[in-house]
């Protein structure tokens, strides 16, 4: 059985590694390849070659910069359906979705594209007599990306296109979960003429992890995952010297109030509740019915689960696929078990899905919990999964304080014709990404991506001008070209005239 490689040095390198781990196919539940696990010496080649590339890259031109990344922009858009099929058959996640997902990091790619005209520095003339001070924006040098399962393209899309545009080179730690698509990047990117060593791509776990936490040559982390890890990833990387942006879980609440467009509020919860199986960071998964808002709502969200088609994603009348390992189907399906058990009325069981012919597959059907309360497990926890948990509350101020009272603060949602209430709401929210009627506030490239609270470890956002910001540091410059007359040594402190 195929046995991936690491991407080092503008190559493929095989593992020396004795530990491996296993990429299922989750709609079959079947062994598809094998994943090597980096040693130290594996993640040190690969940092070492990004080194010595640095030191070319970081003075290639804009011109040479935007040239790769033009091409790169051009392959992509090529394959795109080929990168949708390797997503399908190694996360599960249906092929429209994975096209939507290769879409959404090509337009990071092309944002990328167009990245000179934000690396402008300023300039102010005369700030002294004959005194000039104007800024640069430079690379850090050699940075790293460690990216989740979920998004296995679009994710690492919103980091090393933006990091290369900046003049930095890149090392990538992906999820060992679904790895092979950054490995086809990675020879586009070849492909598109980027240079050895600008890209390098290092599978692993742990061991991987803490090593690229702890190289002394690397000087920023970008991160995508659960919060517990995101705060080991800031803490590590910031005591080891390194710039960190560490983007974290979330609990994403949609606001119901009563006067909405239910129809219109039932297919965005199902849609959101549910694509990709739920394994979306910004994934909906607690609805917030005001008022008598549930009693009109539920109904219409039963009839569309009703009409959901679960299966293969591969295959065309599949709208949500199955979830990434047996792993995550167990721990999942115990989070409704654990709801059901403290008093949630269970009003859709996803538990009792059978998909015909892929019966070792790791399907869960939607699941759709009623009367769930904040002190409930499925309430305070991400799940990452098809659940969705349904919170009734009689006003909108406790709406707005159930949401501030949760430690996360990704992404949120109201549904309203009131357009007083959405203002209101939007203004006084503390939550990183906001949608008015729309369910996934996803930022478009040219903003920037990122939650508040325990979503985000770090300063800065991920993509867009933060992301410009992040993989680069500001260079202040004070400069004179005095006539030869002025000369001398002067040991008083400089003062402007």
């Amino acid at each position: 059985m195929e046995t991936l490689t690491h991407w080092i040095d503008g190559r493929p390198v095989a593992s020396k590694s004795e530990r491996a781990g296993d990429v299922y196919n989750p709609a079959t539940g079947e062994v598809q390849r094998h994943v090597p696990y980096a040693t130290v010496d594996e993640v040190d080649a690969a940092v070492a070659s990004a080194a010595k590339a640095s030191e070319s890259w970081r003075h290639a031109s804009l011109a040479t910069r935007t040239r790769v990344l033009f091409g790169y922009r051009e392959l992509v858009n090529r394959h795109k359906d080929d990168l949708a099929r390797l997503l399908t058959l190694e996360h599960g996640k249906v092929f429209s979705d994975a096209q939507g997902e290769v879409q959404r990091g090509l337009e990071v790619i092309e944002f990328a594209c167009g990245l000179s005209s934000l690396l402008k520095g300023e300039i102010s003339e005369n700030v002294s007599t004959d005194v000039d001070s104007y800024s640069l924006r430079q690379p850090v040098g050699v940075v790293a990306g460690i990216t989740p399962f979920n998004f296995p393209a679009m994710v690492p899309m919103w980091m090393y296109p933006v990091a290369i545009a900046c003049g930095n080179t890149f090392v990538l730690k992906p999820s060992e979960r679904d790895p092979s698509v950054t490995n086809f990047c990675a020879e586009l990117l070849a492909k598109a003429g980027l240079p050895e060593g600008v890209m390098n791509v290092v599978h692993g776990d742990k061991v991987a992890v803490d090593r690229l936490l702890e190289h002394p040559a690397i000087g920023a982390i970008s991160f995508v995952g659960s919060t517990p890890i995101a705060r080991y990833i800031y803490e590590t990387g910031t005591k080891n010297g390194k710039r960190v942006q560490a983007l974290g879980g979330a609990k994403n609440h949609m606001v119901v109030l009563p006067d909405a467009d239910m129809d219109l509020a039932a297919d965005a919860a199902v849609g959101a509740g549910y694509g990709s199986a739920g394994e979306r960071c910004m994934a909906i998964s607690v609805l917030v019915a005001v008022g008598n808002a549930a009693d009109k709502l539920l109904p219409k969200i039963k009839e569309r689960i009703a009409a959901m088609k679960v299966g293969n994603g591969l295959e065309a009348s599949s709208q949500m696929g199955p979830l990434i390992t047996r792993q995550h189907l167990d721990k999942v399906t115990s989070y409704v078990n654990q709801g059901e058990a403290e008093g949630a009325k269970v009003l859709v069981d996803g538990r009792k899905l059978k998909v015909p012919g892929h019966e070792k597959g790791f399907f869960l059907g939607p699941c759709l919990l009623d009367d769930v309360r904040p002190e409930m497990v499925v309430y305070r926890e991400e799940i990452f999964g098809p659940v969705l948990s349904v919170v009734r509350v009689a006003t909108y101020a406790e709406a707005i304080a159930l949401i501030h009272g949760h430690p996360y603060g990704n992404g949120t949602a109201i549904f309203t014709n009131d357009g007083g209430a959405a203002r209101k709401f939007q203004h006084e929210i503390q939550v990183g990404m906001v949608g008015i009627n729309v369910p996934i506030p996803v930022p478009m490239s040219y903003y920037s991506f990122g939650g508040w609270k325990q979503s985000l470890f770090g300063d800065l956002h991920i993509y867009g001008p933060d992301g410009v910001r992040f993989y680069t540091r500001n260079k202040v410059v004070i400069g004179r070209w005095p006539d030869p007359q002025f000369r001398g040594v002067e040991l008083g402190f400089p003062q402007n005239s």
